[in-house]
């Protein structure tokens, strides 16, 4: 961590910028933490020419991980990524000792950013999530991202999510309650005290008209879902997004983007709705291993693709990427 808490808002302004990924958490067929292939993930990833990696985000299962696992897996992505991105570890718990704990372990240990989201199970009120956050900023001396997404059981407002970012270290949103207005509304309100981030490019297009900019994608996975080592299209249309030059990003790299989105928006509806809304960890694992990554299965209580699933998204995405080991097929395959 190079900042100190007094730091840590022009720090962000200056540093989250660009794309930004979310890991998942491989598992070995014993589950067990796949600390080889998360390191074979982390050096796929940064090829890509990612600016910062999410850990035990929601995609990374942190739900799912024992406590020893959290800090083996903190203790682990300094290690790994040596300092050429910077790194998020998410630290959301339903204990205040416990994410503190987490928090100052994250500085100690180097990671450059931490993401905390309500404490679920009986945060009801968006007064309890401000009382949460602020004990959390007063003790926790290292920057932090706030995560509004709907899978914590309460979504702030963008009056709310303002407010937050009022706290001396809170430098940055990922609004991620798939709510555009509420996307755009946090942008207006919030914008100007801590970074806010949209995880769908869709949000650049609505820039000029409101009156607003995004530095940051924070954070998701299209990055190592959607590209291969040999060409960047999404990180590429990200960087000049999120650099003022969205026309040259539409014109150069959105045209090729949008069937791989189209797919995958199709498929995130079909597990998403399945499931009454939770996220599709699975899908994404099962992805990414298509495209040369370490995945391992969802943990419980996420179920797995079924046989028939996998064959289907084998088949949709190899016509669009190379597969592991395979061509691209015929559109007609």
């Amino acid at each position: 961590m190079s900042y100190s808490s007094a730091e840590s808002k022009a720090w962000a302004r200056e540093k989250l910028v660009g794309q930004w990924t979310t890991m998942v958490t491989p598992f070995t067929p014993d589950d067990e933490l796949d600390e080889q292939g998360l390191a074979a993930n982390v050096e796929h990833v940064l090829r890509l020419g990612t600016k910062g990696l999410g850990f035990s985000w929601n995609m990374g299962e942190f739900w799912s991980l024992t406590a020893a696992e959290r800090y083996r897996l903190m203790e682990l992505v300094p290690k790994m990524v040596k300092g050429r991105a910077l790194t998020a570890f998410q630290i959301t718990h339903t204990s205040v000792k416990e994410v503190v704990a987490l928090g100052r372990r994250a500085k100690e240990l180097g990671i450059d950013l931490l993401i905390l989201a309500a404490p679920y199970i009986v945060t009801k009120t968006e007064e309890q999530v401000l009382d949460f956050v602020s004990r959390i900023s007063s003790q926790v001396d290292l920057g932090l991202a706030f995560y509004n997404s709907p899978q914590f059981g309460i979504t702030l407002s963008a009056r709310a999510l303002a407010k937050m970012a009022e706290l001396r270290n809170l430098v940055a949103i990922k609004e991620a309650s798939f709510n555009m207005g509420l996307s755009i509304d946090t942008h207006l309100q919030a914008g100007d005290k801590a970074v806010v981030s949209v995880p769908d490019e869709e949000i650049f297009f609505f820039e000029e008209y409101y009156g607003f900019h995004q530095q940051v994608m924070f954070a998701n996975t299209s990055d190592w879902r959607f590209d291969t080592e040999d060409r960047h299209d999404y990180v590429s249309f990200v960087d000049l997004a999120t650099s003022g030059h969205l026309e040259e990003a539409k014109r150069r790299y959105y045209p090729s983007l949008w069937p791989i989105k189209n797919l995958s928006r199709r498929w995130w509806s079909r597990l998403v709705g399945r499931t009454q809304g939770a996220l599709p960890v699975q899908m994404v694992k099962y992805w990414g291993e298509l495209m040369g990554l370490s995945g391992g299965p969802a943990r419980p209580p996420i179920l797995p693709l079924t046989e028939a699933e996998r064959t289907e998204l084998r088949q949709e995405l190899g016509r669009l990427r190379p597969l592991k080991g395979e061509k691209v097929l015929s559109p007609a395959a």
